[in-house]
């Protein structure tokens, strides 16, 4: 039997959140996008609910409530305010990468002060893109080179997501030249490291809570153990790092999900009350045409984003979840920029205008699409499996020669 709804429990979560983000978050959108980052009361409130390891295993300190419960509350806290939801300190995506990357051992030492009394104040941060590509050859500049009983790391990362905060970094570097995009190696930098200097935060068209920047490593000296992942084969280190990015792209999917719901529901509102020629232009069949289509949108992404965390949950064969990941964040992030798009034009003039919402959910709609796998990148990995074709990490990861992205 098929049954879309979720349990009394998920339901119960999916309430409370609702009401922080339409009590908390909301109200303080415009405050959270001039401060440029999410206020640290707000933060202290999403830590004590928890919502930093909803999906977390519980033998790295989490909730081990699984991904699907994540995303429903992850599209709850984008129907508010989607740059919050990037904004929220804890271990974000370093959490779901070191998941994915680490030892369970790794996982909770390493996730263990994310959750206590003071981790409203601590961020992660994954450094994986690169501003320009190299020349030279295929891979990254940033190289890790093995000295002694440990690791040297030096080049510089871009477009890291709270970067001008976080405490800790998992930083994607080269380690084998000869191998290009199957050479890489993942490590563990502290913010304290004496090679490590974090640079100007980026400018950014949306999304103004989070806070997105770059960092230099010249020389950054980090031990053997802060590798991880480096017992695994060159192929299953590839399947790791798709995971990672797959279950990721499905939370920024579900983000923005709850974004184009935002601004299908105004846009809504609006077309019922703004009248011309004696009733309101919702009547009219284009305007019409045009709401149906997007709520359309918002329902086909929300059971998409859905049925890919549930695969994840219930662990069906991994090709099958990364595909319907894949398909389900390429076609929600397309989706939202559409509606945030329809809404700032069904507003007409005003739409543009800073005292209303709808032009910051478009500029949000825009920048979120960078903030995993873009969605032609989606594209070629949901396309690879359906081919059988190997998942070459030069074609399906997001790196500079192809896309730099967000994360």
């Amino acid at each position: 039997m098929i049954d879309f709804e979720p349990s009394e429990d998920q339901r119960m979560m999916q309430d409370s959140v609702a009401q922080f983000a339409k009590s908390t978050l909301a109200p303080r959108i415009r405050e959270s996008e001039k401060l440029r980052a999410v206020p640290e009361d707000v933060r202290r409130l999403a830590h004590e609910m928890g919502l930093g390891f909803i999906d977390v295993p519980e033998s790295a300190g989490g909730q081990g409530l699984g991904l699907l419960t994540r995303v429903m509350l992850e599209e709850e806290l984008g129907s508010a305010d989607a740059g919050a939801a990037f904004g929220l300190s804890g271990p974000g995506t370093f959490g779901a990468a070191v998941v994915e990357l680490g030892t369970v051992e790794q996982a909770a030492e390493l996730l263990a002060d994310f959750g206590s009394t003071d981790g409203h104040a601590r961020f992660g941060a994954v450094a994986w893109s690169e501003a320009k590509p190299n020349k030279e050859r295929a891979g990254f500049v940033t190289t890790a080179v093995l000295e002694g009983d440990g690791y040297k790391i030096t080049g510089k990362k871009a477009f890291i997501i709270n970067a001008p905060h976080a405490s800790r970094f998992l930083v994607f570097a080269q380690v084998d030249a000869s191998k290009g995009w199957g050479g890489l190696g993942a490590f563990v930098v502290e913010k304290d490291n004496a090679g490590l200097k974090v640079g100007s935060r980026h400018d950014t068209l949306g999304l103004e809570a989070a806070a997105f920047g770059e960092i230099t490593l010249d020389n950054a000296i980090v031990p053997a153990s802060a590798r991880l992942g480096g017992g695994l084969s060159e192929a299953d280190f590839t399947k790791a790092m798709l995971r990672y990015f797959s279950k990721q792209a499905l939370v920024v999917a579900a983000r923005a999900v709850g974004l184009a719901r935002f601004a299908y529901e105004i846009a809504l509102e609006y077309c019922e009350t703004r009248k011309t020629f004696g009733k309101p232009i919702g009547h009219f069949q284009a305007v019409a045409f045009n709401l149906a289509d997007r709520h359309m949108d918002v329902e086909s992404s929300r059971w998409l984003v859905w049925k890919a965390a549930f695969a994840w949950d219930t662990k069906r064969p991994e090709n099958e979840a990364i595909r319907a990941s894949a398909q389900a964040a390429a076609f929600a992030l397309e989706a939202a920029m559409r509606t945030g798009d329809d809404c700032v034009a069904l507003h007409g003039g005003s739409g543009f205008i800073r005292d209303l919402i709808a032009e910051k959910l478009m500029r949000d709609a825009k920048q979120i699409a960078l903030c995993c796998a873009t969605p032609e990148q989606l594209d070629q990995i949901a396309a690879a499996i359906d081919l059988r074709a190997p998942l070459d990490p030069a074609l399906v990861l997001p790196t500079p020669d192809a896309q730099a992205i967000f994360t």
